[in-house]
């Protein structure tokens, strides 16, 4: 961090601290709103002061500190706006806090707001992340609250990746907090015999985020934001849980795709294929990243079965590590296809397998891979297959499957098939 320059050590205390200061005060208040928009304030002031007083030594601490003291000073105005009611309405009460329990101490923060023995920043944001990935919320509000409580992104920014409104997004988080609330589920870390089943799960929010972000439902090609955003929160998620082999996993899955983002748009935002791409334009350190995020994976995973992130992680490395498509071991990707099939024997994942086996064994054991996966979409089937004909010189057939594939898609997949079908016309 730049001490010297107060802007870029708030944007780097933003990126590794409003998680941790957020999940704080939601243990300590309970009110996830208040714990969002006093850390909001926090990070306000510090704007203000940092520029004239310099950045803290601590900053992490000092944010926490000023937080926790906004939160106090907001739940004393609750406090007095209660009594206040009270008092028009003829009732003696005073409310629901006596202004002696909110009194802060000598060090700047209320005595409630400190943890307790034992428990950390680490604790609260693991508790965190848990909450709001549970099962009981709908998939939507668990992205959402992941990119709001988590990632602090404003409203208005988790509104434009589901493409809603900002008032629409804001009452589905409330939904989503209310649920939290109502249906009580636990601000805690799951039980170890819990924690496999329930990591699953918060790992595919993330990667959901950074699909989102690497390749939208809808719109831009790329949204580096929400990929980086994903990232940063899986990074986030391995310093709290570094023996759990699947979180580098997917870190390595995520850096190793990340890597290729500026060479796999064309310059008016058309999507290229691997072997189209220009591999001098990947990002060389992002693959270092995550080959080294692979590598632990591997090594959490000795003596266990590997999961399905670090599969398709060692898939996204043999790739990565290529210098030309036709360098690509394919008999190895096959390999682990086939180990990802037996754990996960998705459509998508038996179509990537099918290409494969296109490559390392010729067409007809490719289009054979194909014809037994008939429940797959079927534009990714009718593209896949005219992919494997194009390569191998079945102009005609691939310029059939190609229109149809085109017929059964739309957006950015659209778009490149059209192009694929364009270029065949024009070469034959």
């Amino acid at each position: 961090m730049d001490e010297s320059d107060p802007s870029a050590a708030l944007a780097d205390a933003f990126a590794t601290e409003w998680g941790a200061v957020v999940a704080t005060l939601i243990r300590v208040t309970g009110d996830w709103a208040l714990a969002e928009d006093s850390a909001a304030e926090a990070f306000a002031i510090a704007a203000q002061r940092w520029r004239g007083d310099g950045v803290p030594r601590r900053p992490g601490a000092w944010l926490s500190t000023t937080a926790r003291n906004a939160a106090v000073d907001r739940m004393r105005r609750r406090a007095a706006e209660q009594r206040a009611l009270y008092r028009v309405a003829g009732d003696p009460t005073t409310g629901l806090w006596a202004d002696e329990d909110l009194e802060p101490d000598q060090g700047g923060m209320a005595a409630w707001a400190h943890p307790a023995s034992g428990e950390g920043m680490g604790d609260d944001r693991l508790r965190l992340v848990f909450t709001c990935c549970h099962p009981a919320l709908p998939l939507e509000g668990r992205v959402a609250l992941t990119l709001r409580t988590l990632g602090g992104l404003e409203i208005v920014e988790v509104a434009a990746a589901f493409g809603v409104t900002e008032s629409t997004m804001a009452k589905r988080l409330v939904r989503a907090r209310q649920k939290i609330v109502h249906a009580r589920i636990p601000y805690r870390v799951p039980s170890p015999d819990e924690l496999p089943e329930r990591l699953e799960g918060v790992l595919g929010v993330l990667y959901l985020v950074f699909t989102e972000g690497y390749a939208p439902t809808s719109g831009a090609a790329v949204r580096t934001d929400l990929s980086a955003e994903a990232i940063r929160l899986a990074a986030q998620l391995a310093a709290l849980l570094p023996g759990e082999s699947e979180v580098h996993g997917l870190i390595a899955l995520m850096l190793l795709h990340d890597s290729r983002r500026a060479a796999r748009v064309t310059p008016d935002g058309g999507l290229l294929p691997l072997e189209e791409q220009d591999r001098t334009q990947w990002n060389a350190e992002q693959i270092a990243r995550g080959l080294a995020a692979l590598d632990a994976g591997l090594r959490a995973a000795t003596g266990r079965v590997a999961g399905p992130y670090l599969l398709q992680a060692s898939i996204a490395a043999c790739h990565a590590t290529s210098p030309t498509p036709d360098a690509t071991p394919w008999p190895r990707v096959v390999e682990l296809y086939d180990a990802l099939v037996s754990i996960g024997p998705s459509a998508h994942v038996l179509l990537a397998r099918a290409i494969a086996v296109g490559m390392a064994q010729g067409l007809d054991a490719g289009l054979a891979a194909l014809s037994v996966r008939d429940d797959a979409p079927r534009g990714l089937r009718l593209a896949a297959e005219a992919d494997l004909l194009r390569r191998y010189g079945r102009v005609a057939d691939a310029a059939v499957a190609y229109r149809a594939a085109a017929d059964h898609s739309d957006g950015a997949q659209r778009a490149f098939l059209e192009r694929r079908l364009a270029e065949l016309e024009a070469s034959g």
